[in-house]
């Protein structure tokens, strides 16, 4: 349409004639949309606001006196607010490209300043430290003259020919160089490491290999054997189960024909004998009752003869008083102890001559304490003389 303008999306469009712009600026400020302006009466023109950028190689000067060529690059733009726009559009409308030349400068200035305040190592090592003071310290020049920094890189850093930062990096590349060495010598000692771990596993796998194979190898001999021997080793055993079989059988035998011994020859003659110990004890004890009876019945004989004479015995024994002298001490007391006496010594006879009969023992079957000189003593009487007392016993003489 005739008349209406309209900035790009990185342009301000800057209106003059007619009213004054904001804060009393000589132009009006438009961005992000279109705007009617009148022809002839109405001036526009446009200021990017795209990013600019600037190089900066400036020669610096050290703390320590040592010269410095830094290279640095600076990225930068015009301000998005309307004051930043007013400022730059006032200073750089009518040559925009003076904007990358300022900059420069005045990063170079800042640069020379805050490098004069360092020393090498600490520029070389803080690069970001430096960068980071250099923006706080332009960043007031800048915003006056409406630009903002985006970043600003510290390219390069070279002493030319003094040989300083070399010299100063030394030491790190000897410890570089040496750590390299290092780890070149390990990486050299794991790969020997490796390949002798390597051989020991292939030798050990081929020994368990070698082991297997004999191992199978004597397996198959094993069953081989023993399929060769399976034949023997079964007519072996089953003539060991006849040979087993056939002595069972003996042994079967013989303790039937030991039975068969015992009950047809043993048994037999031991029942004879028994019978024959039988018969003897029965004869025996026949006998020795027959004994025993026919020695009671002499003994009954004996005795019988000898009462019927034992009065004959005591007459004669008293005959033998008769022409003794006899003194009677106790009156008829001692009469009576004189027959008492005599039949006394009648019992004594009749005794000793059963036990001469008897064969020399008593009634008992004891033998008697006087011999038969001592029994027949007893038969013979005194033939002295005695006296009568009425007072006491008979004296014989």
């Amino acid at each position: 349409m005739f008349g209406y303008r309209v900035p790009a999306p990185d342009e301000a469009m800057l209106i003059s004639g007619g009213r004054r712009g904001l804060g009393g600026a000589p132009f009006r400020v438009v961005t992000g949309h279109g705007k009617f302006v009148l022809p002839v009466f109405r001036k526009v023109r446009f200021l990017t606001l795209s990013m600019c950028e600037s190089e900066v190689t400036e020669t610096c000067v050290t703390r320590q006196g040592i010269a410095l060529h830094v290279r640095a690059v600076i990225a930068f733009k015009v301000g998005n607010d309307h004051e930043s726009i007013i400022n730059a559009g006032q200073r750089f409308l009518s040559d925009q490209e003076q904007m990358s030349v300022l900059t420069g400068r005045i990063f170079a200035g800042h640069l020379r300043a805050i490098i004069g305040s360092m020393t090498v190592e600490e520029i070389v090592t803080e690069r970001q430290k430096l960068a980071a003071e250099v923006l706080d310290t332009s960043k007031t020049e800048m915003a006056k003259i409406g630009l903002t920094v985006d970043s600003l890189q510290i390219q390069s850093i070279d002493d030319g020919d003094t040989g300083y930062i070399d010299a100063m990096s030394a030491p790190h590349k000897a410890a570089i160089q040496r750590q390299a060495q290092i780890a070149q010598a390990q990486a050299t000692q794991a790969a020997v490491e490796a390949e002798q771990a390597a051989a020991r596993k292939q030798a050990e796998y081929a020994r368990q290999t070698a082991i297997v194979k004999a191992e199978y190898s004597a397996e198959v001999d094993r069953a081989q054997a023993q399929a060769g021997q399976a034949g023997p080793l079964a007519q072996a055993h089953a003539q060991q189960e006849v040979l087993a079989a056939q002595t069972e059988l003996a042994q079967r035998q013989a303790k039937l024909r030991q039975q068969q011994l015992v009950a047809e020859v043993v048994k037999p003659a031991e029942a004879e004998a028994e019978r024959v110990r039988i018969l003897a004890a029965a004869e025996a004890q026949r006998m020795k009752i027959q004994a025993e009876a026919a020695a009671s019945y002499d003994r009954v004989a004996l005795d019988r003869m000898l009462i019927d004479q034992l009065p004959q015995i005591v007459k004669e024994a008293a005959g033998g008083l008769a022409g003794a002298n006899v003194n009677v001490l106790n009156g008829a007391d001692g009469l009576g102890e004189i027959a008492a006496g005599l039949v006394s010594q009648g019992l004594t006879i009749l005794d000793s001559v059963r036990q001469n009969l008897n064969g020399g023992q008593d009634t008992d079957g004891h033998r008697p304490a006087e011999s038969e000189s001592e029994s027949n003593s007893l038969l013979q009487l005194p033939t002295g003389k005695g006296r009568k007392s009425n007072d006491g016993p008979v004296d014989v003489d």
